[in-house]
């Protein structure tokens, strides 16, 4: 007996006399979904009224990047090994933010929360991925000019470049952010006990 023949006796042993469902016996999901209540309509609204007002991100003017130069910060003391290392890739990928073909202002609401998220839970590396067009005034270039932008005014972003080609190239940003007080405290204490 060949092995796909037993392993199929071997099932059926397992499973016994098993019938189908009949066709009458299956969930209609777009039946009486019921509608949101006042309460909870009032409570979405609040918490995206709550989250619009932390969110300190500028879509005012913005000057375009040109689509086929990388774009590039490091704030102040930032060591330029370390950007050499995130643009090269030499930092693992802790999360990823994809906003490609996504409206401008849906684009803002997505990377404040995300960035905090980021810094809230000790990562170090992440890559956005937004997109690049051609032309200037391409709306993925636009976005790619208001992301560099965005990201200079969290003081948790360290320095941000665009990816190697293999990693998206110029439709993708290495974002580094520094150590939460957290993060720091473990590494002192790490520290502590290795002298010791």
């Amino acid at each position: 007996m060949n092995q796909p023949l037993r392993d199929e006796m071997d099932f059926r042993a397992l499973v016994g006399d098993v019938k189908p469902l009949p066709p009458s016996n299956r969930a209609a999901p777009s039946s009486n979904r019921k509608k949101p209540s006042e309460a909870q309509l009032a409570r979405r609204e609040s918490a995206a009224e709550e989250l619009g007002s932390q969110n300190f991100l500028s879509d005012d003017f913005v000057d375009l990047r040109p689509p086929f130069d990388p774009i590039e910060f490091r704030r102040e003391g930032i060591q330029q090994g370390v950007v050499d290392k995130l643009r090269h890739g030499g930092y693992s990928v802790q999360a990823q933010l994809h906003m490609l073909r996504r409206p401008l202002s849906e684009c803002r609401r997505m990377l404040f929360p995300f960035i905090q998220d980021a810094y809230a839970n000790d990562l170090r590396s992440v890559l956005i991925v937004h997109g690049r067009g051609r032309e200037i005034d391409s709306p993925a270039n636009v976005l790619r000019s208001y992301l560099a932008k965005w990201l200079s005014q969290f003081e948790e972003v360290q320095a941000y470049v665009s990816a190697q080609p293999s990693e998206g190239g110029l439709g993708a940003t290495w974002v580094m952010l520094r150590k939460s007080d957290r993060a720091k405290a473990n590494n002192r204490e790490r520290q502590q006990k290795r002298r010791g």
